[in-house]
C-alpha cells in the first residue's frame, strides 16, 4: 500500500458551470436530497405508526432497520449493475423504484408499510454506492467540492423531513401523508435526471477491470468499513430514537421532532466543509479528533438528561454526524485510484457497514424495553463513538486500499 495524497488542484482544472455540467451537478444534488429524507421522516412520527398499527418498540425500530438491511444486501451488486447498464441509467431506475416504495409505504397497511420500506432501502442503496464513483469519474479534480454539495443536500433535506413530519402527521393527512412527503423531491429528481440518460453508456470491460487483490485482504478496507458502519449506526439509531428519548425526558412531541431536526440542520456546515478540507489533507486524523470530541460531549449531555441544554447537544451531535458521514463518503475516493475502484470499495464498505448499523435501532429499542428507560442504551452511544474513533483514525492514513 502506497501513499495516495493528491491535493485537489482547483486552479489547474476549472469546472464549467453551464450546459451539461450544470445539469449533472443539479442532478447529483437532487439525488442526494432523496437519500435520507424518506428515512428521517419516520423517527418523529414513530409513535403515530406504533399506536395506529399496534406494534412494539422493537418492531418500530425495525422500520428504521429494514432500509439498512437492504443497503447491506444490495450494495455489493450496485457497481455490477452500473457496469452493465451505465451509471446514469442505473441511478434513474433506482430513483423510480424509490418513488414506488414511498407510494406503497404511505398506503396505511402494515404489509405495504414493510414492503414499501424494503423498496426504499434497495433504491437508496444504489445512490449511496454509485455517487462517489460517479463524482470521481466526472469530476476527478473536484471530488471534494462536489461531494460537499452532495452531503450538504442530503443533510439539509434530511433535517427538513425530520422537522415537518410530526406537524403533517398531526394534521388531517396523518402519518401516511408524512411518510409520502418525500415523494415531491423524488419526482423532481426523476425529471431533472432525465437529460443524463443521453450520455449513459455501459462501462467497457477494460475500464471496469478490477484489481487482482481482493478488497477484503486490505486492513484499510476494514477500517473504512468500520468507519462507515459505525457512523451509520449512530445516525440511524438517533434518527429512530432521539425524538422518543426527549419525549421521555418531558419534551412535547413536536419539540422533540424539531430537536432532531436541529441535529440534522447542524450537519450541513460540516457536510459542506469536511469534503473540501479532507481532499486537501494527506491525513484526515485532525478531522477525526474533532468529530469524536463533539460526539462524546453531545451524547453525555443527552444521557445525563441536561435537557435545558438540549439544543447545544443536538448541535454538537449534528456537527459530529455531518463530519463523520462526509469523511466516510470521501474515504471511498481518497483511498482508491479509479472511479470503479471507488464504487467497489463503496459497495463493500456500505454492505458490511450497514449490516452492522442495522443492529442499532433494534438493539436500542430492545434495551429500552428491557430496562424500562434509555439510560443504558444512551451510554452505548458513547461506547460506539469511541470505537468509531479508532476505526476512523486507521482509515485516515494516507494510503490506497491496493
Amino acid at each position: 500500500m502506497t501513499s495516495n495524497h493528491q491535493s485537489t488542484n482547483y486552479s489547474s482544472r476549472k469546472i464549467s458551470w453551464r450546459g451539461k455540467t450544470l445539469l449533472l451537478v443539479f442532478g447529483v444534488i437532487f439525488i442526494a436530497s432523496t437519500l435520507r429524507m424518506p428515512l428521517t421522516v419516520v423517527g418523529p412520527i414513530i409513535s403515530f405508526i406504533r399506536d395506529d398499527l399496534g406494534i412494539s418498540n422493537v418492531l418500530a425500530g425495525f422500520l428504521t432497520t429494514i432500509p439498512l438491511l437492504a443497503f447491506a444486501v444490495v450494495s455489493p451488486f450496485a457497481p455490477v449493475v452500473a457496469r452493465k447498464l451505465g451509471l446514469e441509467l442505473t441511478l434513474f431506475l433506482s430513483t423510480i423504484l424509490l418513488a414506488l416504495g414511498i407510494v406503497l409505504r404511505s398506503l396505511g397497511t402494515t404489509g405495504l408499510l414493510v414492503f414499501g420500506t424494503v423498496l426504499i432501502g434497495v433504491a437508496i442503496a444504489f445512490g449511496n454506492v454509485l455517487i462517489p464513483g460517479l463524482l470521481k469519474l466526472k469530476f476527478p479534480y473536484h471530488v471534494g467540492l462536489l461531494m460537499a454539495f452532495f452531503t450538504m443536500s442530503m443533510n439539509l433535506t434530511a433535517g427538513v423531513g425530520a422537522g415537518i413530519s410530526y406537524p403533517i402527521a398531526n394534521s388531517s393527512l396523518g402519518w401516511q401523508g408524512a411518510l409520502a412527503i418525500a415523494l415531491v423531491l423524488v419526482i423532481l429528481t426523476i425529471l431533472i435526471w432525465l437529460p443524463q440518460l443521453r450520455s449513459n453508456k455501459p462501462e467497457p470491460a477494460t475500464t471496469a477491470k478490477k484489481s487482482s487483490t481482493p478488497l477484503w485482504k486490505s486492513p484499510l478496507t476494514w477500517a473504512v468499513t468500520g468507519a462507515m458502519g459505525l457512523q451509520s449506526l449512530l445516525f440511524y439509531t438517533t434518527a429512530a430514537w432521539i425524538p422518543e428519548i426527549y419525549i421521555s425526558q418531558g419534551l412535547a412531541p413536536d419539540k422533540a421532532g424539531w430537536m432532531f431536526s436541529i441535529m440534522q440542520f447542524s450537519q450541513v456546515p460540516m457536510a459542506l466543509a469536511v469534503p473540501i478540507f479532507a481532499s486537501k489533507m494527506a491525513s484526515q486524523r485532525p478531522l477525526v479528533l474533532m468529530f469524536t470530541s463533539f460526539y462524546l460531549v453531545g451524547f453525555v449531555g443527552v444521557v445525563m438528561e441536561w435537557t435545558s441544554l438540549g439544543v447545544l447537544w443536538m448541535i454538537l451531535l449534528g456537527l459530529a454526524g455531518g463530519s463523520s458521514f462526509a469523511l466516510a463518503m470521501m474515504l471511498f475516493t481518497l483511498r482508491t485510484r479509479t472511479a470503479f475502484e471507488a464504487a467497489d470499495l463503496s459497495g463493500f464498505a456500505q454492505s458490511l457497514g450497514y449490516l452492522f448499523a442495522a443492529i442499532g435501532p433494534i438493539l436500542f429499542g430492545y434495551l429500552h424495553d428491557l430496562f424500562g428507560g434509555w439510560n443504558i442504551a444512551g451510554w452505548l452511544f458513547v461506547v460506539v463513538a469511541i470505537v468509531l474513533f479508532l476505526c476512523s483514525m486507521r482509515a485516515s492514513r494516507d494510503e490506497y486500499v491496493h
